[in-house]
């Protein structure tokens, strides 16, 4: 059991480690974004990183306590929040606006490191010693693979911006 608490608190402090650097990524990239829409975006998810971070840090404390895993539930909102920021920015941007390399680099990175936290956190569903623990982890990793999924299509619109509103509008070409 011992061997089981320790693993566990491993687990978290690596999960806490994965988060604080996330969020300081994040808030670098929002700092040195070019256009609104990257920096609302960046700033968004340094936020969501820091209430992961806090969770995690609860959490530990409460197992390094002998207290068990906490039944607070920890819940995903399914990227609305992103996805709205998303929508919303999109909306005052000029459809000609040009990304600059480091900042595309900047969401190849950020994409990169959302698919290690997604793989981190599924590998802890299956090593869940219950189902609090289970659930909790498996939240994270659907909130990281949408995380992932808002980078890409931003990262989309920055390489080709007309492209990706021709893409997400499907205008009808038979004159309709």
């Amino acid at each position: 059991m011992a061997q089981a608490h320790e693993k566990t608190l491993a687990a978290l402090k690596a999960a806490l480690q994965m988060e604080t650097d996330g969020r300081k990524f994040y808030q670098a990239a929002a700092r040195s974004s070019a256009n609104k829409l990257g920096k609302k975006l960046l700033e968004k998810l340094a936020a969501e990183e820091d209430i992961h971070q806090k969770v995690f840090q609860n959490i530990y404390d409460t197992i390094s306590a002998r207290k068990g895993w906490p039944k607070e539930k920890f819940t995903h909102d399914s990227g609305r929040g992103l996805r709205t920021i998303f929508a919303q920015a999109l909306e005052e941007m000029d459809k000609g606006v040009k990304a600059i390399p480091s900042e595309l680099d900047a969401v190849q990175t950020a994409m990169t490191m959302e698919n290690k936290t997604y793989d981190f956190y599924k590998k802890q569903v299956g090593l869940a010693g219950s189902d609090s623990e289970r659930q909790f982890y498996e939240a994270l990793a659907v909130q990281e693979e949408e995380h992932h999924r808002i980078l890409l299509d931003y990262y989309e619109f920055l390489k080709n911006p007309g492209g990706w509103f021709v893409q997400k509008e499907h205008p009808s070409l038979d004159g309709g």
